[in-house]
């Protein structure tokens, strides 16, 4: 089934290495990060090795810029909440767009980021790498304004293509869209981090509060460790499977592929016109493989993507879209069986709807 399972965007599953260094913080090596004996101390050297492997993932200057949170929600929600005049692009993960609606910061329309000049009273600029529905890619610095910091989203990015936080301000990242466990993500802050979110205690230096994650840090910092040695062989793979199902699509009507001119090739978006991507996504499954019809986290939402009428597709197209997402276990061979799958099903769903 792991072959089968091209819903990488989502989550990834847990590289059985990972899992192995974890399993001591799941048994004997129990202690608080935080505690002065043994037990605690075991747990801080473990946590600050994966504070150094997640630095040296991302090219950070130095590990204590790294501070290890929940995920990238938590991280993208701490960073919309220390800058109220913050400015985000209208393609952004829903942690940061929805949020913003809410705070009542500043959603940029499509082609605004080129728009945004020194009137605008701007704290903060949000830009993602990677966009999580259609693989499309920004270089966020291009987009720095004067006088204001640079944040970006970089979960779909980071552990999977090369990523250099060296003229970010902040970068966000979950362990487990790289093999990594659920639960864990860090914050990277360039210089001091936000003003804390979360109070109570001073762990990460004081700036979030609560006893540290220990096994899903340190499942995380192996994760870092291994997309960092293994990047150029997961690259391969993701471009291998990319084309595998392409090429089994090779002369579908009606198709299009989503994600501008050079997505990224961990992420496949596919609209097909006439069909609805729901029942791609069921049919999909039925014959045992997973896909998804857009980001999971708004998947069971009835309303169209916020990414994709940003982008201005049309509804008759919108609605027949899928995402196919690739990872470290895929294989050509299952790549193209999903490919000549996907086929047989939008023929027969035509061919329903003409007859």
């Amino acid at each position: 089934m792991i072959e089968r399972y091209f819903d990488n965007a989502a989550t990834t599953p847990v590289d059985p290495r990972v899992r192995e260094e974890m399993l001591p913080f799941l048994g004997e090596a129990f202690g608080n990060a935080n505690s002065l004996h043994e037990p605690g101390r075991r747990a801080r050297a473990a946590v600050e090795l994966a504070r150094e492997r997640v630095a040296r993932l991302l090219g950070a200057e130095d590990p204590s810029q790294i501070v290890f949170v929940s995920g990238a929600t938590e991280a993208n929600n701490w960073i919309l909440n220390a800058f109220p005049k913050a400015a985000i692009s209208p393609f952004e993960h829903s942690s940061l767009f929805d949020t913003a609606r809410a705070l009542g910061r500043a959603v940029l329309p499509n082609e605004g980021l080129k728009l945004l000049g020194p009137p605008w009273p701007v704290d903060l600029v949000s830009v993602m790498a990677v966009n999580n529905e259609i693989g499309a890619r920004w270089d966020a610095s291009k987009h720095r304004h004067p006088g204001a910091s640079l944040h970006s989203d970089i979960t779909q990015a980071a552990g999977k293509l090369p990523v250099s936080v060296a003229p970010l301000d902040f970068a966000s990242l979950s362990g487990h869209k790289f093999h990594g466990p659920k639960g864990i993500g860090a914050l990277y802050s360039r210089e001091s981090p936000p003003p804390p979110m979360l109070l109570g205690g001073e762990q990460e230096g004081g700036f979030r509060a609560g006893t540290l994650n220990v096994p899903a840090i340190v499942g995380m910092g192996a994760a870092a460790q291994i997309a960092l040695d293994e990047m150029d062989n997961d690259l391969q793979t993701a471009q291998a499977c990319r084309a595998a199902v392409l090429g089994a699509l090779e002369g579908c009507t009606e198709m299009r592929v989503n994600g501008g001119e050079s997505p990224s090739p961990y992420i496949l978006s596919l609209s097909f016109r006439g069909v609805v991507g729901e029942t791609l996504v069921i049919e999909a499954d039925q014959a045992g493989f997973a896909i998804s019809s857009g980001a999971a986290c708004s998947s069971r939402s009835t309303e169209p993507s916020h990414v994709m009428t940003a982008l201005g597709i049309e509804p008759d197209w919108l609605k027949g879209t899928v995402r196919i997402s690739f990872g470290r276990y895929n294989k050509e061979s299952s790549s193209s069986e999903l490919g000549l799958s996907l086929r047989r099903s939008v023929e027969r769903l035509r061919a329903m709807r003409a007859s």
